[in-house]
């Protein structure tokens, strides 16, 4: 399977608590809610398409916290994520949960790393990781994440924890796609393709 990143991000690379003021207030966290206002038709289509090719979740013991006690209770008839939002396995990357109640769900702990890997080894389309941006990081710098998806909201939220932070490990991304939605989404799809390349520009003609 292909592990795939599906993470919601300002424009200052803020991705903590998108979808409402109370998703995330950890360490102080007072302005959730920044993506909900540029929600359109065209990005839900994506979303629900893109929900629509997962095989398992992957998370982060917080964002598992927080699905788990938000997605149970959606029950709105013709919502294109709840029904497999509740029913895909999920798997929690966490040395201190013992056990989940947002049924599928396996812990994983210890090496997490190795155990992801051998997940990928298994049959199937992809794991997604949805928030859980500490996980994606790791992951990310080790190597394992085949594609990132990121909706950029046009917005500088100016504080909060960042899918990219300062001292992370470098990587090297080749865009796949980019388009827009009507109210202003970016939405942005990157294939992982290792180190990053460096070089000194030394005038426009040796640009090819």
């Amino acid at each position: 399977m292909k592990l795939i990143v599906i993470e919601f991000v300002s424009l200052d690379g803020v991705s903590q608590g998108p979808g409402s003021p109370e998703e995330d207030t950890s360490d102080g966290f007072t302005q959730g809610g920044w993506l909900v206002p540029h929600m359109d038709e065209a990005f839900i289509h994506h979303a629900a398409e893109w929900l629509g090719q997962a095989d398992a979740l992957l998370l982060g013991r917080r964002t598992y916290d927080a699905f788990a006690r938000d997605w149970p209770r959606i029950t709105a008839p013709g919502d294109p994520f709840t029904a497999l939002m509740n029913r895909l396995p999920k798997y929690v990357a966490s040395n201190t949960l013992a056990a989940g109640t947002w049924n599928p769900t396996t812990i994983l702990s210890g090496d997490v790393v190795g155990q992801v890997a051998e997940l990928k080894q298994q049959p199937g389309r992809e794991i997604q990781i949805h928030g859980s941006a500490r996980l994606a990081q790791s992951l990310l710098a080790a190597g394992l994440i085949d594609e990132l998806r990121l909706v950029v909201a046009p917005v500088v939220v100016g504080h909060g924890r960042r899918l990219f932070p300062d001292g992370g490990a470098p990587a090297g991304l080749r865009l796949i796609s980019s388009e827009t939605t009507p109210r202003g989404l970016a939405l942005q799809i990157y294939a992982w393709a290792g180190l990053p390349d460096y070089a000194t520009y030394s005038g426009a003609s040796d640009i090819t």
